[in-house]
């Protein structure tokens, strides 16, 4: 019986041992098949347990919205309130004839600001030269190899059949040239215009439109960003308000982008609070074209310098390599750091449990250069916290896997034949030619660096050309959220080129959507003044400081705006799109409409469908308007307007609350300015 025993249970190992092999094998085979079936952008991000990876921290879960602390903080701007998007045909508008002058077919270089500010001029363009518009391509996404083939080009960032029908009234629009041309095209045989930035309305009727009638097809390559001078005759207004109804209504992102918008917005309005959105504007190119390197003094500065280098070769920057950096901070050429945009927001009274959505792609310098701003708000977030890397991976697509290896040439024939006799004569070789420069590889936070002794830069690399492509989505999602805001806050408004860059097309939208938004516009050669003011004793400001940075962004509110109007719209149109954009309220007052029709041009009283179309931050204004204002006082300390509840126990979050009933109080006095100042003007 023992030995019948032992049999048995050798036999039962056996068994469970074989059971074990076998779900060994079939795990293995069910990993193979889902690593074969899932996109290589999946394994770049790693997954959370939870949604997503932000937890909001807030020191009191109840938000009081009837307060005038709250009015000032959040509230809309009276007097710009009564204005209302407005881009409609405002006199006689023929439709597009059945026969046009020819197609003209578009490449579009550069990211994501640069491709949203040619498209409405391209398509302004085609309308001047009576021309059929083929969707333009997006090289950005063309030249990248391995992205999802689900989404070619212009799709990969915009709705394509929302973009034809929405301007089908007013541009012939199709989507591949005829297939005679698209040979030619291929075979370079169709002329090509590299069309500069700004170009007039006389360069295309008078350049480009003989050539159209001729060969019936014209290739414009735009390689800035905006073929069409932004300020345009008084005679060609209808062009102004076609831009807007291209950038504001028929340039709708893609399904799977909007959809991750949303869900970004409705994530960071937890207990219904509002946020702001900060784009800090430091990109490399930025920098090195201002001159901003020493900001850093790391080596990031030799990164910039060596970004400058390549610019000045290249006839983009005509200055000196070396750039006094804190001359250039001082002039206000610089982005505000994001150190410095955190202590102005504390100080007009932004309490440390306030939302920041970090906006605009990727931060020279990394998350290091943002931890000041997290050390005084507890909730700063971006679209990677509050999404998960299968909704990235969702968004861009199958993407075909490739390894980033670049085969080595084998030698040629007449470098073997010269082996070869150097061996069979045995002849003492001549020197070798020295080396090449060495290049330095950096791998610092925030960026992958290259440098060497050489001005000239690595080609890209797959992964980077795939790269290029993610961040115009990226750039996407944050242009939906920073547009959508409660209160938007620029580090910066000029791209590589000295350009208007992404906030000041996020600002433009903004003024055309919702002109009450408040948007700080600040002056950064006043705000460098003011905080060399404090530079050793930032953190301990005093009231008669605080009490002049409020001022100064309140202002900046709308002298930023009227200022805009003179100096971002000589070169973007779109971030500047008033008068021509928009009417005033027919229910407004003739009489408190002067900022408007003075400062701003607006003269243009909305139609009489429009009197229901009210925004709701309107409504907001008018109830601001029938509240009481309180008399001057103020208990705030200095000093303590950087403490929080998280970090100083209960005596700092009691302090924050004493804060808060005293800009209660100060809201009175501050609202009287903002009056005063406005009869003024």
């Amino acid at each position: 019986m023992k030995g019948e025993g032992k049999v048995f249970l050798k036999s039962r190992m056996k068994w469970i041992g074989l059971l074990g092999l076998v779900l060994s094998a079939l795990s293995l085979i069910v990993h193979f098949l889902l690593a074969g079936f899932t996109d290589d952008s999946i394994s770049d991000y790693s997954i959370p347990v939870t949604i997503f990876s932000w937890r909001p921290v807030f020191d009191n879960p109840r938000f009081a919205r009837h307060t005038p602390l709250y009015r000032r903080l959040w509230g809309p701007t009276r007097h710009v309130a009564p204005l209302l998007p407005d881009a409609n045909p405002r006199g006689y508008h023929s439709d597009p004839p059945a026969r046009t002058n020819g197609f003209v077919f578009v490449r579009i270089q550069g990211g994501f600001h640069e491709i949203r500010n040619s498209i409405p001029d391209v398509v302004a363009v085609s309308r001047l030269l009576n021309a059929t518009l083929v969707i333009p391509e997006i090289q950005s996404t063309t030249s990248s190899k391995g992205i999802s083939s689900q989404f070619k080009s212009f799709a990969y960032l915009y709705n394509e059949e929302h973009f034809m029908a929405s301007i089908a009234n007013d541009v012939r629009v199709v989507k591949t040239l005829p297939k005679n041309l698209k040979w030619a095209r291929r075979k370079k045989q169709i002329p090509s215009f590299k069309v500069s930035y700004g170009s007039s309305p006389y360069y295309y009727l008078h350049h480009v439109l003989p050539v159209l009638i001729k060969h019936s097809v014209v290739e414009l390559v735009v390689p800035n960003g905006g073929c069409l001078q932004a300020i345009l005759p008084s005679d060609l207004e209808e062009y102004q308000r076609l831009r807007c109804r291209v950038a504001f209504h028929a340039l709708q992102f893609r399904k799977e982008v909007q959809e991750l918008s949303t869900k970004i917005l409705q994530r960071m309005r937890p207990l219904g609070r509002p946020f702001i959105a900060y784009d800090p504007g430091m990109t490399r190119e930025a920098l090195a074209y201002h001159g901003c390197a020493e900001l850093f003094q790391d080596v990031h500065t030799e990164l910039i310098q060596h970004k400058r280098a390549w610019m000045i070769k290249r006839g983009i920057v005509k200055g000196k390599l070396s750039v006094d950096s804190a001359e250039q901070r001082l002039a206000g050429l610089c982005p505000l750091m994001p150190e410095e945009v955190g202590i102005l927001l504390r100080a007009y009274g932004y309490s440390w449990d306030t939302i920041i959505y970090v906006a605009g792609g990727e931060v020279f310098g990394g998350q290091r250069t943002l931890i000041p701003l997290h050390g005084m708000f507890e909730n700063v977030v971006d679209r990677t916290s509050l999404s998960t890397g299968w909704e990235l991976a969702k968004m861009y697509g199958r993407e075909a896997k490739h390894k980033d290896i670049k085969p080595k040439t084998p030698p040629s024939i007449q470098e073997e034949t010269k082996h070869d006799s150097l061996k069979s004569t045995r002849q003492r070789p001549q020197p070798l030619p020295p080396p090449p420069a060495r290049p330095k590889y950096y791998n610092v936070e925030g960026w992958w660096g290259w440098v060497a002794e050489s001005d000239n830069e690595p080609e890209n690399t797959v992964i980077e050309l795939r790269t290029n492509a993610h961040k115009l989505l990226w750039e996407a999602i944050d242009y939906v959220v920073s547009v959508e805001a409660d209160v938007f806050i620029p580090g910066f408004d000029r791209d590589g080129k000295g350009h208007p860059s992404f906030a000041s097309l996020v600002m433009g939208h903004r003024l055309y959507q919702s002109a009450s938004a408040k948007t700080f516009r600040p002056d950064r050669k006043q705000i460098a003044m003011v905080l060399e003011e404090i530079r050793d004793h930032m953190y301990e400001a005093n009231h008669t400081w605080i009490t002049s940075v409020r001022k100064l962004l309140k202002r900046s509110i709308l002298e930023g705006l009227i200022e805009s109007s003179k100096r971002s719209k000589a070169f973007s149109f779109l971030s500047h799109p008033v008068p021509e954009c928009s009417c005033i309220r027919r229910d407004h007052p003739v009489s408190n409409a002067s900022l408007i029709k003075a400062d701003l041009g607006v003269t243009y009283r909305c139609p009489q469908g429009m009197d229901g179309v009210v925004i709701e931050r309107s409504k907001d204004y008018k109830n601001a308007e029938k509240e009481e204002d309180l008399d001057e006082e103020d208990l705030s300390s200095s000093g303590l307007f950087f403490g929080h509840k998280g970090s100083g126990g209960n005596s700092n979050g009691n302090n924050e609350t004493v804060n808060s009933e005293a800009n209660n109080k100060e809201e009175g006095q501050l609202e009287d300015q903002e009056e005063l100042e406005g009869s003024e003007r």
